[in-house]
């Protein structure tokens, strides 16, 4: 047996300010995918997986009927039958491994579900994304359902604000172009939870809060504006200045050996970094005019392209 694949995502914009209603962009990432699967000899890793996907099911069992039903009897016979997540994406690297997996077992086993062929309406996404929320937690204590809703759908999302969502188009890329985003690997693994509990944390001051308001959500909208619109003058300009703003108020969620390099993108202005999900390790998002200079720069580190303009 072997189910779809369900792709990892990036979250381009919107890193803990969709927590507080900034606007957000994620687009879904092929290079990395996980499909559901038995195996006669498993593999360890198999094993793990499968034991994971055993307290999954627990978890499962108990969510809310009226949101979510699924053939638990299925599934149990499934996951006793050694059924496991075949992925390649990295664990704690901020691309959605989790998101996958929940997406695969909604596909699969969801009882009544909603399907990416039907007319998507705003309802409809945002009934999904509370679904998929529920099922996440067990993940992460609180997911805001984005990750597994990007792969289920295999569409870009925009994030108006938490209770306005809908699929959207990106500029097409340009394979010649000298921009680029790209993906730093940091080579260290990031946990979700204790990054938002520093976040949740830091919220109880108030200068925190209007610092997160005045300029993180107002950088941040105006880059998912500028994106969307292929206005990449404004892009980088804005790109800058959140990045700065990261740098100065995050610098627990950036790995320490990064602070330099990510000083060093802005006063070049060679590259500006930000980061992809919730930091604390994984994956490091990268902005550039000129990827050739990036690279030169960041010589080194190990970096992939995820998209060009």
């Amino acid at each position: 047996m072997k189910g779809p694949l369900f792709y990892s995502k990036i979250l381009l914009f919107g890193e803990y300010g969709i927590i507080k209603d900034s606007k957000g962009l994620s687009i879904p990432y092929n290079f990395y995918n996980g499909a559901l699967k038995v195996d006669e000899n498993p593999t360890k890793q198999a094993q793990e997986s499968n034991e994971s996907l055993k307290r999954f099911v627990s978890h499962l069992k108990g969510l809310d009927k009226s949101l979510v039903t699924f053939d638990i009897e299925t599934l149990q016979q499934d996951v006793d039958a050694g059924m496991y997540f075949d992925s390649s994406i990295p664990q704690g690297y901020g691309v959605g491994s989790s998101g996958a997996l929940v997406a695969a077992i909604y596909d699969k086993y969801a009882i009544d579900k909603i399907t990416v062929l039907e007319n998507l309406t705003r309802e409809k996404l945002l009934k999904l994304k509370a679904i998929f929320s529920q099922m996440e937690s067990f993940f992460h204590g609180k997911s805001s359902g984005l990750d597994p809703l990007n792969s289920y759908l295999s569409l870009p999302i925009l994030i108006n604000s938490q209770d306005n969502i809908e699929a959207t188009g990106i500029p097409s890329q340009k394979a010649e172009g000298k921009g680029a985003v790209f993906l730093l690997d940091s080579g260290i693994v990031g946990e979700t939870a204790p990054m938002v509990s520093i976040f949740m944390e830091n919220m109880k001051n108030e200068g925190f809060r209007s610092m997160l308001k005045d300029q993180f959500i107002k950088h941040t909208d105006a880059c998912v504006d500028d994106f969307l619109k292929g206005d990449m003058k404004s892009l980088f300009k804005n790109t800058k200045q959140l990045s700065k703003v990261v740098l100065n108020n995050f610098k627990p969620m950036i790995p320490a050996q990064f602070h330099e390099l990510w000083k060093k993108g802005i006063e070049t202005n060679d590259y500006y970094l930000k980061l992809c999900g919730s930091g604390g390790g994984g994956y490091i998002l990268g902005f550039t005019e000129n990827i050739d200079k990036a690279k030169e720069a960041l010589a080194g580190q190990k970096l992939e392209v995820v998209y060009n303009f």
